[in-house]
């Protein structure tokens, strides 16, 4: 029963595609276990960054004796520690993500690519969780290293049921709360929300440090509008239905989308935010390989 809901979510050719890469923090990481992810925190193993004037108590092991015979100075050697990387999936399981059918089910493709890359993360030797919200903080399944992580994960994605209203700002500043040291959240949803609430949970994250990063999943209907005829229109989160001609309307939505999408990566931009527009019509194994590649060539920040 685990296993096959668990290879309901797990995407083995994004896996494929993905193997030889690596998830790498775009800033510096703190952890509590040795791993392979630059910490910013010093310490006396793995890599020689400097020096600092000796104190007393510090262990004379790690003094520098060719700096004092040189320079009559008593200095400790300082190395950069490596550590292990936790990433927390947050998942938007509002009305709005029930759009679409079968595997372009924006709240399934999304899942799926949360688990997948947990996997891909989980097999670097760090953590992952995931928290679930709505118009309110959902579920938070707190970060593990363990293999049994993804099972959790994956059979509570199995059992949601999308209903409520997307409200943003709330559910992700209470979850802020759960964050310990420097970590990295991916929020994956259609942001189709107020940004102003959504822009004050990202400054708070960023305030402390965390790495940002959005996955704006949208499907392909919403990106295009390739609707023709009359066509009537049923809310998922607001109860109406519009008979229209979207022939009529194509231009204008387009425009308003165009614009927020517009303010949506100027929030990010102004955040230091990383944001990933997906199309639900792709496969989850181009998009992430796509975006792992782009990743790797970005420059880390100290």
């Amino acid at each position: 029963m685990a296993h096959g809901v668990l290879a309901r979510y797990l995407d083995s050719q994004a896996l494929d595609r993905i193997s030889r890469q690596r998830w790498e923090p775009r800033g510096l990481v703190q952890g509590n276990l040795a791993g392979g992810h630059r910490s910013s925190l010093s310490g006396f193993a793995v890599e020689f960054v400097g020096h600092r004037q000796y104190v007393w108590g510090d262990d004379p092991k790690h003094i520098d004796w060719r700096v004092y015979f040189n320079r009559d100075r008593l200095v400790v050697k300082q190395y950069a520690m490596e550590t292990n990387l936790v990433c927390h999936f947050v998942l938007d399981a509002s009305a709005s993500m029930r759009y679409g059918e079968g595997d372009q089910q924006k709240l399934l493709y999304a899942s799926r690519l949360a688990i997948t890359l947990a996997y891909f993360i989980l097999g670097q030797g760090d953590k992952v969780s995931l928290a679930v919200f709505d118009d309110q903080l959902r579920r938070v399944i707190p970060p593990s290293s363990s293999p049994a992580q993804l099972v959790r994960m994956s059979n509570y994605l199995d059992s949601l049921e999308p209903r409520e209203k997307t409200h943003v700002g709330p559910a992700l500043t209470e979850l802020g709360k759960h964050f310990q040291r420097r970590e990295i959240v991916v929020v994956l949803s259609d942001f189709l929300c107020d940004l102003a609430d959504l822009e004050t949970a990202i400054q708070e994250w960023r305030y402390r440090r965390h790495e940002v990063v959005l996955m704006q999943v949208l499907h392909h209907d919403e990106l295009a509008f390739d609707f023709h005829g009359p066509i009537k229109f049923v809310g998922l989160e607001l109860l109406q239905e519009l008979l229209t001609r979207p022939d009529e309307l194509r231009s204008a939505y387009l425009c308003a989308l165009g614009d927020f999408q517009e303010q949506l990566v100027t929030a990010c931009r102004r955040n230091s935010t990383e944001y990933l527009l997906v199309d639900t019509s792709r496969s989850p194994a181009d998009v992430l390989a796509d975006y792992l590649m782009q990743r790797s060539r970005t420059p880390r920040v100290p």
